[in-house]
């Protein structure tokens, strides 16, 4: 599923090419996604213009003349903007045609996607009010992870992945992060130091900007907009690695299952990932 730099990188991709573009036609393609798909908005979209294309979450956000499009990617999403006359490929479920003859096309293989239009403000939507805080923003910190740990059981890698406490942080990006903060994700969250957590949280943001540099991590579906993979595979230091030596200390990388997640670590952790 892709994470919070794959859903930034596909912003990048359109933001440029789509805002101050007037909208045509919507075409719809499917009756439904993960929910069912709005057939108003085939009305109520034409004659609006893209006056930005922002981030919430894994959520990308159209703001349009009259309200704001919210658009999920799911497991296997993904957006490309392609000229109009373009023939539609398999699983092409939505295309947003526009005057000047572009067109951005949704192709979603599982159908997880979502398409929810909003005429008020979308951080107020049901979807979005109850996000915690961007981990690239001023509000997250260690010492905001350490305050809302204490005295919670939980291990710390859900804990982090709670999108409740703080957004983007997936499976991916936690698993990685842990290992370069030098903590078992196994650990009780409500058990690590302040200390630790700071350095957890410059960790996440480290590592969140540079897959973004890097056009996201392609494990399976996620391509950019140009078709081309995201290249921070390459630089995954655990994840996916089961049975790879750790390129710290050239133990092998194990795997358990933690909060129904894959979960990539070193039950021993080497002496130089450990501060106190």
């Amino acid at each position: 599923m892709p994470e919070l730099p794959e859903v930034e990188t596909t912003r990048r991709g359109i933001a440029s090419l789509i805002t101050g573009c007037q909208i045509a036609e919507l075409v719809l393609r499917t009756d439904k996604l993960r929910w069912p798909l709005e057939q108003s908005l085939c009305d109520t979209l034409p004659g609006q213009s893209i006056q930005s294309v922002d981030r919430r979450a894994k959520y990308l956000l159209l703001k349009c003349s009259q309200g704001t499009l919210i658009i999920h990617l799911g497991m296997s999403g993904n957006l490309r903007v392609v000229d109009a006359e373009t023939t539609e490929n398999k699983h092409d479920h939505v295309d947003l045609l526009f005057t000047n003859g572009s067109c951005l096309r949704f192709n979603d293989p599982r159908r997880f996607g979502t398409f929810i239009w909003c005429a008020g403000d979308p951080n107020l939507h049901p979807l979005l009010v109850d996000l915690g805080p961007e981990p690239l923003s001023e509000r997250f910190s260690g010492d905001y992870l350490w305050t809302l740990s204490r005295k919670r059981k939980i291990a710390v890698k859900p804990f982090i992945m709670d999108q409740k406490l703080v957004v983007g942080v997936g499976n991916i990006y936690a698993s990685e992060a842990l290992f370069r903060a030098g903590i078992r994700p196994d650990a009780k969250a409500g058990k690590v130091s302040r200390e630790r957590y700071r350095k957890l949280a410059a960790a996440i943001r480290e590592i969140l900007v540079q897959s973004i540099a890097a056009g996201g991590t392609t494990i399976a579906d996620f391509r950019q907009t140009d078709g081309k993979p995201g290249y921070f595979k390459q630089e995954l230091q655990v994840y996916g690695r089961e049975g790879e030596p750790c390129p710290v200390c050239a133990q092998p990388i194990e795997i358990v299952r933690l909060g129904q997640r894959s979960t990539f670590f070193l039950s021993k952790l080497p002496a130089v990932l450990i501060f106190p």
